[in-house]
């Protein structure tokens, strides 16, 4: 198999998170004590998040992570997050290492699951921005989001409360949830940010749940076997 590289720290949560996954999509897939070999490169997540230079300055942080991993080995790579993807074609040209995005991949499994109509949540960048959005309706799907005070409070959920394990918000997403399964006849929910998973799970709500996370996790194994 290749070895997988991940780009993590966005959030430490959210990483481990992802490696809790590999954990449990490999002893699925493969026979027992089998792992495939995987580096991690942990990046400094307020240097990221504060960097005086935007979109530029944290570019620069991931291109350099992802280049470490393929010095270490890495020949799969993937960034642990969803708001980073904004900058992923750029990423993906610095280096030979086959990358794997965590767009294609949730689009991949909601084309599996059938499903079209979707309720994208995620930081307020992913949900506002238009690159996830339009990546996936070029892909067919209708892409739902929340209306601009709710994107305020999800955001604030995620950053204040989500990447320090509090979960006393997820009744208030369960009810987000619901409330556009009924209005907007949703056929399923995006948790776009790697941190959601950690809050939201399948049995908490009546719709299809898409966990950015897993899937990308089981997408990067994929590409590495």
């Amino acid at each position: 198999m290749k070895k997988i590289g991940i780009i993590g720290g966005t959030s430490p949560e959210s990483t481990l998170y992802y490696y809790k996954k590999y954990i449990e999509i490999s002893r699925e897939k493969f026979e027992p004590y089998f792992f495939p070999e995987l580096i991690i490169y942990s990046i400094n997540f307020r240097d990221f998040k504060d960097n005086p230079d935007g979109w530029e300055g944290r570019k620069r942080i991931l291109i350099n992570a992802a280049k470490a991993l393929e010095k270490a080995g890495a020949e799969v790579i993937g960034i642990s997050a969803n708001t980073p993807h904004i900058v992923f074609p750029e990423i993906k040209k610095e280096v030979t290492a086959e990358m794997v995005s965590i767009i294609d991949a949730v689009a991949g499994e909601a084309k599996r699951r059938n499903l079209k109509r979707l309720l994208l949540l995620g930081t307020k960048t992913t949900m506002t921005m238009p690159f996830y959005k339009n990546a996936l309706e070029e892909k067919g799907f209708e892409v739902i989001v929340p209306r601009e005070e709710e994107i305020e409070e999800i955001n604030r959920i995620i950053f204040e409360e989500l990447m320090f394990e509090n979960f006393r918000s997820k009744g208030w997403l369960i009810e987000l949830i619901e409330r556009y399964a009924k209005s907007e006849n949703i056929e399923g929910v995006i948790l776009g940010c790697t941190e959601l998973p950690l809050a939201i799970k399948r049995e908490d709500v009546s719709v299809e749940v898409l966990d950015s996370a897993e899937i990308h996790m089981r997408a990067l194994i994929d590409a590495a076997l």
